[in-house]
């Protein structure tokens, strides 16, 4: 399997301010399975043209910690070593990845730092740590000025994707302003056994062909955003999840299958009426 380069370095100081934010976490997608799944070109929904996943370690090996170390402005860190700047950081004296081209926000997260920035920020949920049906559910979601989850946009719908982004719809219709929407991905996340016809388990498989699924409907999400202005997209991973490597099954283990994911950034052009 081929390893990818690194991404294109950005100076966020010239991106807050003029580009719409889009973060899209694909909760539990594995680095192997996405990498394989790009390399065969199964993917050209989630991954524009020149756009190529780049190995990445998570923060975290299960989605609540990994999100909490994200809207902190720790995304997956270059598995190369460092130290590797940082695109969002919040004011911390002595912090060796605030560089130049860091956005520094002096807020406890990025929804709130972005929000003093004027942006309207959105959270459209999907795995459990999203669904505000308990205090711990409502944690994540309430970093954002607006949030949503309804049951089909859970783990178990298999058009969940399809919901989220027609919601996303509705919101980015009645918000004119810049906007950070985070959108969860839920369909990667086991039970994936209902995108694989005749599949009575997950299994690797069902979790490339649930990839597959996402990359069919990202693409609407995306020409949303273009709609508006231009936008920077940061499409990741939170954690990846084993299926029996080593007799281990599922994630919030230190397993290289976990930790290791899949993570690119690029600019959507607006296609705004002039």
């Amino acid at each position: 399997m081929n390893e990818t380069g690194p991404t294109r370095a950005l100076d966020m100081n010239t991106i807050v301010g003029s580009h719409d934010i889009l973060l899209v976490t694909l909760d539990t997608l594995r680095y192997d399975v996405a990498a394989a799944q790009a390399e065969a070109g199964l993917l050209p929904g989630l991954l524009p043209p020149g756009v190529r996943w780049e190995r990445r370690h998570s923060p975290g090996s299960f989605t609540y910690a990994a999100h909490a170390a994200l809207f902190a402005g720790f995304l997956p860190t270059p598995v190369t070593p460092g130290p590797h700047p940082r695109l969002f950081a919040a004011t911390f004296p002595g912090s060796e990845t605030t560089a130049a081209g860091t956005w520094v926000f002096d807020a406890p997260d990025l929804p709130a730092g972005l929000a003093r920035a004027g942006y309207h920020t959105v959270c459209i949920g999907g795995v459990g740590f999203f669904n505000k049906l308990t205090p711990l559910g409502s944690a994540l979601p309430g970093l954002f000025a607006e949030s949503h989850w309804e049951p089909e946009f859970g783990v178990t719908n298999p058009a969940s994707l399809e919901h989220q982004i027609d919601r996303a719809a509705e919101v980015l219709t009645r918000v004119p302003g810049p906007v950070m929407l985070f959108l969860n991905v839920s369909a990667l996340h086991q039970p994936n056994h209902f995108y694989l016809p005749g599949a009575t388990g997950d299994s690797l498989d069902s979790h490339a062909a649930a990839l597959r699924y996402v990359d069919r409907h990202i693409g609407r999400l995306y020409a949303l955003m273009r709609r508006r202005r231009p936008c920077l997209a940061i499409v990741c991973s939170d954690h990846g999840t084993a299926y029996g490597e080593d007799g281990h099954a599922g994630h919030r283990i230190g397993h290289e299958v976990v930790w290791t994911v899949p993570y690119t950034h690029f600019v959507l052009e607006s296609h705004a009426a002039v």
